[in-house]
């Protein structure tokens, strides 16, 4: 063995504990870092996880909160929601989406095509959409019998449907909404932040497909609740509104008038207790009319009110103390203002007359209101015009308010001073007419007229929608003393409204014949126009009609007998008692 040199000792052995000992020491640390790992997982980003986990497996429905109803100023419902059913689709969970329609088509009555589409999987803001409209307003037993078919992806959940139990009653006032539940016309619009409240949200778990694509019972569930919307209370009372509409139809239509309104204000509180416009509409099914249908024509209408004006002219006059009551005016059959001559219409007289203001209102005197004007001056007389509250809305409000417009005195030419006195180159609405006269009902003191007579909240508290407005125009003595001079036209034979006369009660009005302006340009046809307040000794009511007509027809033959039906109906409703002394007769010349 020496002689190879190969060593002689034994060879050298693994040694097994040192391998066990490495072993383990490799096993421990590898069972160290997965436990570290795993409360990672379960301590610091378990929470992110499971976030994300229930995430793809929740479903959101909004929950629609029930709208406000609208009542009359007795509790009467006007416009009101009724307990329906919304039907939608979640396109991720829908297994068969033509087969769904099919069964679906015949009970929301709409084609299948159509509802087949709704349901295939769509993006929405890049993700896969969970939620898509099928229908809404389904009626409940429609909705229940849909529940039962447990259909795919296909989900009930409560609705509501807008309901109007009168049809055409005050349509023009309350408007309509759409299917969305969103106000789109009248008060339903101007109102509708009030009226429709806060949507509340459904969070739920569902499984995954299939069968199991379900709401988990005691999953996660979340609900916030909706918040009901407030209800309207109108100062419009219902009996009275469906008999000035019906009036309104029967002496307009054969009128063939284009447009007309009446309203009736109550002369204490200018209050509107009935607005009607012609022709009307159908609330329930507004899209079966013309657009402009659906607008209030008492206060989207403007025109120059002609003859109405008048009173205002002698009102303002009365006070600023250049004529007296019992004071004459002369009249000639013309007058001349810069380039225009202008005549008296009425009952012809010869020159030189003296004429007093019953006579000057009871034939509608141009010439003399103009001579009255010309006492009074352009500047007072403009400023007058506002505080009756012409050139401003009155703020009831309705959506599409006109303002009416005046010509301010720096503007006028040589013919204004003509044609402003008697009621042109002015413009204004029914409401801003009847609010007008209101002055000279309330012994002088304008207010602003209101059609909401409060907010109800769901709890139940109440509050105006907006703050009282008021202002004196006229003093009680004038007012008193415009009064009686304006009955002339009713009572006097040959006067311009003797049709508006009602049995038994004073009346106080004036005529008027002007023009309708559309988009700032005269229109062919005639306005004609009555407002008048009775009993004119302690009015209770001011009614104002208004319509246009294709032909030349003054508010003596067309307003004035509306008038006349209109406000015997409202003093008969209200139990008025007819006045206790007749009127007085007046003196017309000296």
């Amino acid at each position: 063995s020496r002689g190879t040199g190969r060593s002689r000792r034994p060879p050298r052995l693994a040694e097994p504990r040192r391998r066990l000992r490495l072993a383990t020491s490799v096993a421990l640390a590898m069972f160290c870092v997965l436990g570290v790992r795993l409360v990672a997982l379960q301590i610091t980003e378990g929470p992110a996880y499971a976030v994300t986990g229930l995430t793809t497996r929740l479903d959101r429905v909004e929950l629609p909160a029930p709208r406000g109803n609208i009542y009359d100023r007795n509790g009467a419902v006007l416009a009101q929601s009724l307990e329906a059913r919304f039907v939608f689709a979640d396109p991720e969970l829908v297994e068969d989406p033509q087969r769904t329609a099919e069964l679906l088509a015949p009970l929301l009555d709409m084609p299948a095509g159509e509802l087949a589409e709704r349901m295939r999987p769509r993006l929405r803001d890049g993700q896969p959409s969970r939620f898509e409209w099928l229908a809404r307003g389904v009626d409940v037993n429609t909705g229940d019998a849909i529940e039962a078919l447990n259909l795919a992806g296909i989900g009930v959940e409560r609705d509501e449907i807008r309901h109007v139990p009168g049809e055409d009653l005050a349509a023009n006032l309350i408007g309509f909404t759409g299917t969305d539940l969103v106000g789109l016309a009248g008060l339903e619009a101007s109102f509708d932040d009030v009226l429709r409240g806060t949507a509340g949200v459904l969070t739920y778990e569902t499984g995954q497909g299939g069968e199991l694509a379900r709401q988990i019972p005691g999953g996660y569930r979340v609900e916030t609740p909706a918040r009901p919307g407030s209800d309207l209370r109108l100062t419009i009372d219902a009996d009275l509104q469906y008999e000035i509409q019906r009036l309104l139809v029967d002496h307009m239509a054969p009128a063939q008038a284009t447009f007309a309104a009446a309203v009736v204000l109550d002369a204490r509180t200018f209050e509107i207790l009935a607005q009607a416009s012609y022709p009307g509409y159908d609330a329930s099914d507004p899209f079966s009319v013309p657009e402009d249908r659906w607008r209030d024509a008492a206060t989207s209408v403007v025109f120059d009110p002609g003859s109405v004006h008048k009173p205002l002219v002698i009102g303002a006059a009365l006070e600023e103390g250049v004529i007296g009551p019992d004071d004459t005016v002369t009249v000639d059959p013309s007058i001349q203002k810069g380039d225009t001559v202008f005549w008296d219409v009425g009952k012809w007289h010869p020159p030189g007359t003296r004429m007093t203001l019953s006579a000057i209102l009871a034939f509608s005197s141009n010439v003399g209101t103009i001579r009255i004007a010309d006492e009074l001056g352009a500047r007072t007389l403009y400023e007058y015009q506002q505080a009756f509250g012409l050139g401003e809305a009155t703020g009831v409000g309705l959506p599409g308010e006109a303002s009416g417009a005046l010509l301010p005195p720096e503007q006028w030419s040589g013919s204004s001073y003509g044609s402003v006195p008697i009621g042109h180159s002015t413009t204004a609405t029914a409401l801003q007419l009847a609010a007008a006269y209101g002055v000279i009902a309330n012994d002088g003191t304008w207010k602003r007229p209101s059609l909401v007579q409060a907010v109800v909240a769901p709890d139940g508290s109440e509050r105006a929608p907006t703050a009282s407005d008021t202002r004196r125009v006229l003093s009680p003595e004038v007012a008193a003393q415009l009064r009686q001079a304006m009955e002339a036209v009713v009572t006097v034979p040959g006067a311009t409204g003797t049709a508006a006369a009602v049995e038994g009660y004073r009346v106080a009005g004036k005529t008027g014949t002007g023009a309708m302006v559309v988009d700032g340009e005269y229109v062919e046809g005639e306005v004609a126009s009555f407002v008048g307040m009775a009993p004119a000794e302690a009015p209770r009511f001011v009614v104002a009609v208004v319509a246009h007509t294709p032909r030349e027809a003054g508010g003596g033959e067309v307003a004035a007998p509306a008038f006349s039906d209109m406000m015997a109906f409202t003093l008969a409703h209200y139990h008025v008692p007819p006045s206790e002394e007749p009127p007085p007769d007046p003196v017309l010349y000296r």
